[in-house]
């Protein structure tokens, strides 16, 4: 009972659970648009006092429905759960009824066969008695047994005499009367009155001896059921009645004793004329409903009440009380065997029901939360004029200020575009002087001009890239580059400050990185210039190591990177901090340390780290370490300068390049920053031609070293990888021993020739005696084949490597950082392979300009004259024809075909018409002429004798990063060359438009 009134709790909690979220999530709808529609002001206030009057009315009527929705359905389980307990009593005490009469029917048998069927009988009262109370467990409804025998009106005085009493009848006393044991008295019973037949009781337990001799056929209900038994051949019920003696209702069931020859298919007739006798079992209704309640503990549960419905109108209660119950009443149909009699269970439970609890909390709780959303309605409705006014007001000043942003952002543009022109021209004049004859204070004097001039530019850009970054409108070019080329001209640039300071500067590239990627090269390197530059204003001993690798080839590698963190496998053997920790909060790294893989194939994922070992940043600066202009303290900003954005920039940078960056630093130890960025494989054919000219380029550098052998002798495994590596990038076959004594030995022992030995500068000066040993045994070995020895020296006060060694030639030095086309320069010199020349790179360039640019007609056009006269004076340094004009559309005049210009170099940014736009109409104009020729449209004499006009047009600009490939190809540009002009840069570009001209006689 308990199990099922907690289910069906469960059950309505449920469903008042569902139809509270319900309700709740409807509530949240309408909240939600509630201030859409009041803000947009489509409904006025008095529609809306009106609607929240009728949602009050509503959730009023939903919540009375809840309630009676929630009621009836506890009502219902109410009645389920009596129902369920009334059937399964009625169940029970209509089968054990049906197991004690059938025990009873069995004693029939058993009579039939030991006591008529047998002469004499082998069945007496007390064998009886003793037989029946033996198995009275077998019976545990019936109060007593009882056996009547058939005697005819002509046996009754044998009858009689045979048992010493006379049959008495059983209708002469009250049928009420309650007796004590002592006080029945069987003998006062008067003798049955005379009749055909009569049935006395021969046979009784001893629980109802008291019947003995009392004829059954005596009284009327009695004599008509044992008539209807005999005929029926089946159990028949009386009508409630008192039992003698207890004065408990109770019914007796009777069965008829049939001869034993009976057949089964026998008529009434032959059925009453088989009768022996008649059994019946008494049952005390009343005790065997009380046995069955208290077997299922439930009497104080429910009210039992059991009546005989044979009559409907007058039905006699078999047993209950009168109790009234709580009007829920249900009734169960019982079958005790006899189709005549009819019997039924009603039950009620005995408590009234309790207070639906559940069902009024629910509903209570729904109108409680309908006034409360009523309530915010309300003081939305009082509350929307002011936030409508304060939204109002939060966009003026919205607006106010992004006019403000981008205002600040157009004066920065402008104000540092306006500051560079001029000062390109000033860098420009003073790299045309030095091209003059300078003493050395003058040379000086313009060295110490230029270096500030490019300082100040280096300043403006860095103020300017914040600018945008802040703005959102920094953006990246996508094009092709080579990585290691880019590294390269990074250590180019502070290769003479830490030669200065003694400070060994290095990069390594892994083999796994592709030479060529597309993406930013500009930004890419002002990545690693901003974080080199703070390297080397900060370290003033040791070293300074970048390294490039793909961020799964890190992850993979991690016990690789542990080793080399270690005090002896650094660069210069001082103690670093462990790079891992920079890279530990990266969120594309998990818990692991297991990288994020590319989601896509052609995606390279490049991990750069910068380490030194300089002075390293205070624990309590590190946190606001990428905060724009922020420096970690006064001091640092008196010692070493800068404006404290450069690490804000980078970061920015990074984001842009879809990576992450990081540090670790270790006061007095170092520190370590290190980045990742996506950038694109070239492999795709995305612009294969750049990428064509980027892979000649390397490759025409290596090509005059394929097949040499060299040895490097170097202590230091990290220093020797890192020398091995710009080796190998020269297609130099490369082995490492630790000092002279094992690379004398490696030389004897090699089968092939060693061409050139490289010596660490620590090697060579450690020992000057052991120094020319080596040398001398070194032309033992082969003097007419000596290999070349080369110093790899880290200063510029390298004194002692340059004194000769016992008459012996100076070896050579190569100076650091190692890049591969400083070090494919000093090889050349040395090994006589190659460009034999003497000259520098930029010399080189200025004589292939010279020939490539002789007697060639070129425009120049640019709105500033300083310019104009910076850029004229730079292209007739190399022997061409200049013209100048000062605006895209004098440039158009002057372009039209038919002219005598080989190229144009035109400034991107001018009045009334920019480069973009001058460009993109000289092209229309000359794909016009060009079509019209081949259509025959204009004669070809007109027009020179060409068929096909294209006149180069190279952009001119003062930050290479603003003129993108992109956008030079996409107005018809062929390149873009920087202001001022460099000869390296220059001849890169000039090159693909024009071929050297054969020499004439005059």
């Amino acid at each position: 009972m308990n199990g099922e009134v907690m289910t069906s709790s469960k059950t309505l909690l449920g469903d008042g659970e569902h139809i509270v979220k319900k309700l709740w999530d409807l509530s949240a709808k309408i909240y939600h648009c509630y201030p859409q529609y009041v803000g947009n002001r489509k409904v006025g206030n008095k529609w809306w006092r009106k609607l929240l009057i009728v949602w009050l009315l509503f959730w009023i009527v939903v919540s009375f429905s809840v309630l009676w929705y929630m009621n009836s359905k506890a009502v219902e389980k109410r009645k389920e759960t009596l129902t369920s307990m009334c059937d399964e009593r009625a169940r029970m005490l209509q089968d054990q009824f049906n197991v004690s009469m059938n025990h009873v029917q069995a004693m029939s048998i058993l009579i039939s066969t030991f006591h008529h069927a047998r002469n004499p009988s082998a069945i007496d009262q007390c064998t009886f008695a003793s037989y029946t109370e033996r198995t009275a467990f077998e019976r545990p409804l019936t109060s007593g047994v009882a056996y009547a025998v058939r005697v005819l009106h002509s046996e009754r005085k044998e009858f009689e005499k045979r048992h010493g009493w006379s049959i008495k009848r059983m209708d002469t006393r009250e049928p009420t009367p309650v007796h004590k044991d002592n006080e029945y008295d069987r003998d006062g019973l008067e003798p049955s009155p005379i009749q055909a037949e009569y049935a006395p009781v021969i046979f009784a337990q001893d629980t109802i001896a008291h019947v003995i001799s009392v004829d059954m056929l005596s009284g009327k209900e009695d004599r008509e059921n044992v008539l209807r038994a005999r005929e029926s051949g089946k159990g028949v019920l009386t009508a409630p009645f008192r039992l003698l003696k207890t004065n408990r209702l109770g019914v007796i069931k009777t069965f008829a004793v049939y001869k034993t020859d009976l057949p089964s298919n026998a008529t009434p007739n032959e059925r009453i004329q088989a009768t022996d006798g008649y059994l019946g079992g008494v049952l005390d209704i009343e005790s065997l409903v009380e046995k069955l309640l208290q077997q299922l503990a439930s009497k104080q549960t429910i009210l039992v009440n059991v009546y005989d419905t044979t009559n409907i109108s007058h039905p006699i209660s078999m047993y209950g009380s009168n109790v009234s119950g709580d009007g829920l009443e249900h009734v169960s149909a019982l079958n005790f065997g006899d189709p005549f009699r009819r019997h039924e269970m009603r039950c009620r439970f005995k408590q009234k029901p309790p207070w639906p609890w559940l069902a009024i909390t629910t509903a209570t709780g729904i109108l409680i939360i309908a006034l409360l959303i009523g309530q915010i309605f309300h003081a939305t409705i009082n509350r929307i004029a002011k936030v409508e006014d304060d939204y109002h007001q939060m966009m003026m000043l919205k607006k106010r200020a992004e006019a403000a942003d981008v205002a600040k952002s157009q004066f920065l543009a402008t104000v540092s575009h306006e500051i560079r022109t001029p000062m390109n021209g000033v860098l420009g004049m003073l790299h045309m002087l030095t091209d003059t004859n300078l003493d050395v204070t003058q040379q000086d004097y313009v060295s110490t001009a230029q270096a500030s001039g490019k300082a100040l530019v280096s300043l403006i850009n860095e103020v300017l890239d914040q600018a945008k970054i802040e703005s959102g409108k920094l953006e990246l070019d996508a094009v092709c580059f080579d990585v290691r080329d880019t590294l390269d001209e990074v250590l180019s640039l502070f290769s003479g400050k830490s030669q200065e300071k003694g400070v060994e500067l290095a990069g390594y590239i892994s083999d796994k990185v592709p030479d060529v990627l597309i993406g930013d090269p500009g930004r890419f390197r002002q990545i690693i210039t901003n974080l080199v530059g703070n390297s080397i204003k900060f370290t003033e001993k040791g070293h300074i190591f970048v390294t490039v690798h793909l961020v799964e080839e890190v992850t993979e590698s991690a016990e690789e990177f542990k080793v080399n963190s270690l005090f002896k496998s650094t660069l210069s053997g001082s103690p670093v901090a462990d790079k891992r920790q920079s890279w530990r909060s990266f969120m594309g790294f998990n818990q692991e340390g297991s990288s994020f893989t590319s989601s896509s194939s052609d995606q390279i994922n490049l991990m750069v780290s910068v380490e030194d070992t300089g002075v390293g940043i205070p624990l309590d600066a590190q946190s606001r370490i990428f905060t724009p202009f922020m420096q970690v303290g006064p001091s640092i900003a008196r010692t070493h300068g800068g404006t404290g954005i450069g690490l804000s920039i980078s970061k920015c940078l990074v984001q842009l390049m879809k990576g992450e960056i990081g540090f670790v630093s270790l006061p007095k130890i170092g520190s370590t920053f290190t980045f990742t960025a996506v950038f694109t494989n070239s492999r795709n054919n995305w612009n294969e031609k750049k990428s064509q000219q980027i892979n000649n380029q390397s490759n025409s550098i290596s090509s005059d070293f394929h097949g040499l052998r060299a040895l490097i002798v170097d202590p230091r495994t990290v220093r020797a990888r890192v020398s091995q590596y710009h080796m190998k990038r020269l297609g130099v076959h490369t082995e490492v021993v630790s000092d002279l004594n094992r690379g004398l030995s490696h030389v004897r022992t090699e089968n092939g020739v060693t061409n050139m030995i490289l010596i660490e500068q620590e090697v060579w000066d450690a020992d000057l005696g052991k120094s020319s040993l080596f040398v001398k045994n070194l032309r033992k070995i082969n003097a007419s084949s000596s290999p070349k020895l080369f110093i790899l020296a880290n200063s510029i006060n390298s004194s002692r490597a340059g004194v000769s060694v016992n008459g012996f030639p100076t070896p050579f030095i190569i100076m650091k950082p190692l890049r591969a086309s400083m070090l494919a320069a000093s090889l050349q010199r040395a090994m006589g392979v190659g460009n034999k020349g003497n000259c520098t790179n930029g010399e080189l360039s200025g004589i292939s300009l010279s020939k490539l640019l002789q007697g060639r007609k070129i425009l120049i056009v640019d709105d500033n004259n300083v310019n104009l006269r910076v850029a004229a004076a730079a292209l007739k340094k190399y022997g061409a024809d200049v013209i100048c004009t000062d605006s895209g559309k004098k440039a158009l005049t002057f372009l039209q075909p038919p002219h005598q210009f080989d190229a144009c170099f035109m400034d991107i940014q001018m009045p009334e018409m920019d480069g973009f736009q001058a460009t993109k109409i000289i092209r229309e104009m000359e794909s016009d002429i060009n079509s019209r020729i081949k259509l025959g449209q204009l004669p070809p004499e007109a027009y020179g004798n060409v068929s096909s006009w294209k006149v180069p047009i190279l952009a001119m600009t003062a930050d290479v990063i603003q003129a993108t490939n992109e956008l030079c190809q996409k107005c018809g540009m062929d390149g873009y060359v920087s202001k001022p002009f460099e000869a390296e840069q220059l001849y890169e570009e000039v090159s693909r438009f024009f071929q050297i001209k054969p020499t004439q006689n005059t």
